[in-house]
Order: structure tokens, then C-alpha cells, then sequence
């Protein structure tokens, strides 16, 4: 599947949206991927998933792992394509960590997957959380690079869509300067 095809599922679903968003990094950005609205297709999600999984099928891959909220379809779906268990991470106490009697055993080959990544930050929590249990990440698969490329996750990472959403930190933002209002954040988590 090329990028322009990977694009059009995208913007179809109503997933890429465009206003004055606050990124989970606490960045604004004037585009924001929803990939919410595109995973609640199960035909597009098997059609995007199917990047991830086809780049890490021949890897030995034992278990995929995801970060809550986002990861948890992707996960799900990259695993049954690979004939393999899913778990997920997420948030106690502002802290990644495993609950629900997930676990990740020593030796485990793990992949770590996402819907979106801008700084890397969740993933990179997933993969800490995995290498702690003594596992061994094959790499990291994502539905949106939004950094182009830019972003360094220590390991392999295959993204089905990379594009540039330029983001701006709150203090050099253009559209808060112009008095656009606050940002919207819709996404799954709460800033402070």
C-alpha cells in the first residue's frame, strides 16, 4: 500500500482533522490525526495493521504490546494478524506500567505498537516496561509518524503513514499569539 492510498483511508475516515490542537506532548499543532475515527472501520484497521504486520512477520515476534488508549486496537489486530497474544500498558499514577495480570517474560521477542507518535514518548515507555521484563524488542510499528521520520525510539520502527505536522511549543505558538483561543485536545488523555 503506497503513502497516497495510506492517506486517503485516512482523511476518508475523518480521522485528520485540522483547527488548534494540543498534542499529548503538550506541543499545539493546527493537524491533528484521530485515529480513533479511522480504527472504527475494521476493514481499514486490517488494511493499515497489515503494514505493520507483514514488516515484522519473518521477526519471531512472540507478543505485541500497545500503550492505552491508542495502541490497544493496533495491537490487538497486528497480533491476530501475526497469530500471536496482545497486552497492553497503561497510565497509574502518570507512570506506563502493566496491570490486569499482563506480563512480559525474559527472552519474550516484543513488538511495540502505536496509532500516533510525535515525540515517542508512550512507546518509548513501552519498550523501558518490556526491556525491564528482559524482553527482546524486535521494534516498534505505528499507524502515523507525525515527526517524518525524526523520531529516534532506539529501535526498528515502521510507521504505514509518515507526514510532518509541524507542532509548536505553547509559548511560540502562532495560533495562540493570534488570539485563536485555547487548543482542543482530542485525544484520549488530560493535560495539565
Amino acid at each position: 500500500m503506497d503513502q497516497k492510498e495510506v492517506y486517503e483511508i485516512f482523511k476518508e475516515s475523518g480521522a485528520l482533522l485540522e483547527g488548534h490542537f494540543l498534542l499529548t506532548s503538550g506541543r499545539h499543532s493546527d493537524r491533528y490525526m484521530q485515529c480513533a475515527q479511522v480504527l472504527k472501520y475494521p476493514d481499514a484497521t486490517e488494511k493499515l495493521c497489515k503494514v505493520i504486520a507483514d514488516a515484522y512477520r519473518d521477526s519471531g515476534v512472540e507478543l505485541v504490546v500497545g500503550p492505552a488508549m491508542g495502541g490497544i486496537l493496533v495491537a490487538y489486530e497486528v497480533a491476530r494478524q501475526l497469530g500471536v497474544p496482545n497486552i497492553f500498558a497503561e497510565r497509574e499514577n502518570g507512570k506506563m506500567t502493566l496491570r490486569r495480570n499482563f506480563a512480559i517474560e525474559p527472552g519474550q521477542k516484543v513488538l511495540v505498537v502505536e496509532d500516533v507518535v510525535t515525540t515517542g514518548g508512550s512507546v518509548k515507555e513501552v519498550i523501558d516496561i518490556a526491556k525491564e521484563a528482559g524482553a527482546d524488542v524486535v521494534g516498534a510499528g505505528v499507524l502515523v509518524d507525525r515527526s517524518n521520520g525524526k523520531v529516534d525510539l532506539g529501535v526498528k520502527l515502521v510507521p504505514v503513514l509518515q507526514m510532518e505536522v509541524v507542532s509548536y511549543e505553547a509559548d511560540e505558538c502562532p495560533m495562540c499569539k493570534a488570539g485563536e483561543g485555547d487548543p482542543y485536545k482530542p485525544g484520549s488523555r488530560n493535560m495539565k
